[in-house]
């Protein structure tokens, strides 16, 4: 009997989490036209924060659709980083592109792969990214944690490098073109926002 009542209750959770997160469905066309505003700073500033010092390294907004969310939770990173967001602006955005592409996240990557191309290959990779974002305040970090797939959120913040304990080091990209390891944006998130 008891054990009965746990796989009820284990399914019931497994159900509600599910709908919680379940994806946004989205009609075709355009939903975040425009790419992340980067502007570079003439000089670092950095500022304590928990256990690491950060850089900020450019100032930083984006308003995109969110194309996957990722929690991590036992490594050395997830204490800064808790949640990763791969995000597309542009044509990955629109629903009709989206839905020839195969993406998923691991591993603090973002995987993309299609069996032919809806659009060039070089405008996936400059119009979409996997973001490490470092939430600034509580309110922040649970905004983010809410974040359903297909939402349209808007950030703004700094790209940043972090600097931990016996000189961990984890630095930003500053180019949507680049790929592979090191690709991904560090983000402080100061202001966090959905959309539609």
């Amino acid at each position: 009997m008891r054990l009965r009542v746990a796989l009820v209750a284990i399914l019931a959770l497994a159900a509600f989490l599910w709908w919680t997160d379940r994806p946004v469905p989205r009609e075709p066309g355009v939903l975040a036209p425009e790419p992340p505003l980067q502007v570079e700073l003439p000089e670092e500033e950095f500022f304590p924060h928990d256990d690491f010092v950060i850089a900020k390294v450019a100032r930083f907004e984006v308003a995109a659709r969110v194309l996957g969310k990722e929690r991590y939770w036992v490594e050395r990173e997830a204490d800064l980083v808790p949640y990763d967001l791969a995000l597309g602006w542009g044509r990955m955005s629109d629903s009709t592109v989206l839905e020839k592409i195969s993406i998923s996240q691991g591993r603090r990557y973002y995987f993309w792969s299609v069996r032919e191309y809806p659009i060039p290959r070089s405008e996936i990779i400059s119009s979409s990214a996997n973001m490490h974002l470092i939430p600034s305040t509580k309110e922040v970090r649970d905004a983010i944690g809410s974040v359903r797939e297909g939402q349209v959120v808007r950030f703004t913040g700094y790209l940043v490098r972090a600097i931990g304990p016996n000189g961990w080091r984890w630095t930003t990209s500053l180019t949507r073109t680049d790929t592979g390891n090191g690709a991904c944006e560090l983000v402080w998130v100061e202001t966090f926002e959905v959309v539609s």
